[in-house]
């Protein structure tokens, strides 16, 4: 089956289900929120190819595809919960992640930035968490999550300065953007592979803050919109 390289979905400088990374997929087959269904659909490909080697029992492979749905969802609830620093599983999890993702996407956060700021999220009652929420333009509607964020954390007890260790191992400050790849590859084939070597050294500990490495950690340029990738970048 055919796929790409998923890199791009790594950063998502503005969340967007419906991004689509690679320049010539211009149905959006391949798109962000198309991935699961996508990976199905490989799945299958890669059965289809093997039935002369396996005894083209089509009911048997079927069995042993079906599992990925459930196993993909448990899978990605579970990564959630990990980003959302929640130690235990509760029932409204799925719901409270899907619901900051709608907020990421209406106001187009940037994902990687929205969700390391998370972990300053405070529990305090009347905590303002600015950090996090002023990277929301609906504030009406961030702060009617964090109510409930701060109801889940507390139900487990959860206490803020271990949470916040736990999502910073996660949720990566430093990752490899359009951007940053493409002011490194510029000054080499200027022959200058200084930039390289400093992107690749950040990029080492994609989890610790590092000193004097903010820029990487930043908003994209306004020019870096217009960047594409395809399945060779």
């Amino acid at each position: 089956g055919l796929t790409i390289d998923y890199g791009p979905f790594g950063f998502l400088d503005a969340f967007d289900p419906q991004h689509i990374c690679n320049h010539s997929d211009h149905q959006g087959r391949y798109a962000f929120a198309r991935q699961p269904s996508v990976a199905f659909w490989n799945l299958h490909a890669l059965a289809q190819a093997l039935l002369p080697l396996i005894g083209d029992d089509v009911d048997a492979v079927q069995a042993a595809l079906e599992p990925y749905k459930a196993e993909f969802a448990d899978a990605m609830t579970q990564a959630l919960r990990d980003k959302l620093g929640l130690g235990t599983a509760q029932a409204d999890d799925s719901a409270l992640a899907d619901d900051l993702l709608r907020l990421l996407a209406a106001d187009r956060v940037d994902y990687t930035i929205g969700m390391r700021a998370l972990a300053q999220f405070s529990t305090e009652p009347g905590a303002s968490n600015s950090a996090v929420r002023d990277h929301f333009i609906d504030r009406d509607g961030f702060d009617a999550w964090a109510a409930r964020y701060r109801t889940r954390l507390q139900a487990e007890s959860s206490i803020d300065a271990p949470r916040a260790a736990r999502m910073n191992r996660v949720n990566p400050k430093y990752v490899l953007r359009n951007h940053l790849a493409e002011t490194a590859i510029q000054q080499a084939q200027a022959g200058d592979m200084s930039e390289v070597q400093r992107l690749l050294k950040v990029l080492q500990r994609p989890f610790d803050e590092q000193a004097g490495a903010e820029l990487y950690a930043a908003l994209p340029p306004d020019w870096a919109r217009q960047l594409e990738v395809s399945c060779s970048s």
